[in-house]
């Protein structure tokens, strides 16, 4: 592996040269970034993928929606449809995608939707909902063509950005120079119990600048599983012939939280938004009961005759979950 990113530092150098003169077409003004009224707010990272962007919106969501009138516009990876799509009752991962309809489904009274034209996608929302006044866009760090009022950057705990190198030799899109355009930077996936020792070292390593504020994040799993039917205690599962289904970037810390469970499962492990075949379908009716990922399991419910169950999973910010919102709605 090592031998195959030393021959792969090449193409990074060029990747690199071309994301940072994009940047400094920005930067520039020569690549025209638009405002709008209304308060955008982007969350993103740098690293491809497992970051928790989705749940960091959903947080957002539940803690900003008392006081504002909120919409959340997703570019609506691996959906079956094209440009402006609105959220609505006839809506299903196939047309959305697998993370803004878990989004509409858990918040069906904000206004959810997806295009990859960012720009496009904000003055759909805006001329359909004059009222809105504050816009989560999911994903969109590097998506220039539209200036943020507040950008949220993501980065995992053991995975930080300015340990990686540059795609294709490593995960980065951009240069982790790219970091000075956040307001905020969230590690996000930390222990629970993170010792201060080790925050100064992961400060000191990001080195952040005037502007900006850190913090830390952990993702809390829930001791019970989900369907439509209703919660099932996780210690159900328990001697009980399960298989978990992931189609995720990064399912270790599900599969260890599982482990410290007492649970045993068989793992099937998909690539990340992975579209399930008709083998794969196939294959997974054999089993006799799979836990999966909420993500997933949008895209896997309608489809199974096999009793399936999501886990859901929360964000929390370490030491002062309140300092954090405050210091978000302050911007806002």
């Amino acid at each position: 592996m090592q031998f195959l990113r030393k021959f792969l530092l090449p193409f990074s150098l060029l990747y690199g040269f071309a994301t940072l003169l994009r940047n400094k077409l920005f930067d520039w003004k020569v690549l025209p970034s638009v405002a709008f009224e209304k308060t955008l707010v982007v969350v993103g990272n740098l690293n491809t993928g497992g970051t928790g962007k989705t749940p960091m919106t959903e947080f957002l969501v539940k803690n900003l929606q008392k006081d504002r009138k909120l919409a959340v516009l997703s570019r609506g990876y691996g959906r079956q449809t094209k440009g402006f799509v609105l959220a609505d009752r006839h809506s299903d991962a196939a047309s959305l995608g697998d993370e803004p309809f878990q989004i509409h489904q858990k918040f069906p009274e904000i206004v959810v939707a997806v295009d990859a034209n960012r720009r496009q996608g904000v003055r759909g929302i805006l001329s359909r909902f004059p009222d809105v006044d504050t816009i989560l866009l999911d994903d969109a760090f590097q998506h220039r063509y539209v200036k943020p009022n507040v950008a949220i950057l993501l980065t995992s705990y053991g995975d930080l950005y300015v340990d990686d190198c540059l795609l294709p030799a490593g995960n980065l899109r951009e240069s982790g120079r790219g970091a000075k355009r956040a307001d905020f930077i969230v590690v996000t996936k930390c222990p629970s119990q993170l010792s201060d020792t080790e925050k100064a070292s992961i400060a000191k390593k990001i080195h952040l600048l005037p502007h900006q504020k850190l913090f830390f994040g952990t993702i809390t799993y829930a001791n019970y599983a989900c369907n439509h039917q209703g919660e099932v205690s996780l210690s159900s599962f328990r001697g009980k012939q399960v298989c978990l289904v992931t189609g995720i970037a990064n399912p270790k810390p599900l599969v260890a939280y599982l482990k410290s469970q007492n649970i045993d499962f068989e793992h099937l492990k998909f690539p990340d938004h992975h579209s399930f075949s008709e083998d794969d379908m196939a294959m997974l009716h054999q089993k006799a009961c799979i836990l999966t990922t909420e993500k997933d399991f949008v895209r896997l419910d309608k489809k199974l005759r096999t009793p399936c169950y999501y886990l859901p999973i929360s964000v929390s910010i370490l030491d002062d979950e309140a300092a954090f919102i405050r210091e978000i709605s302050g911007k806002i």
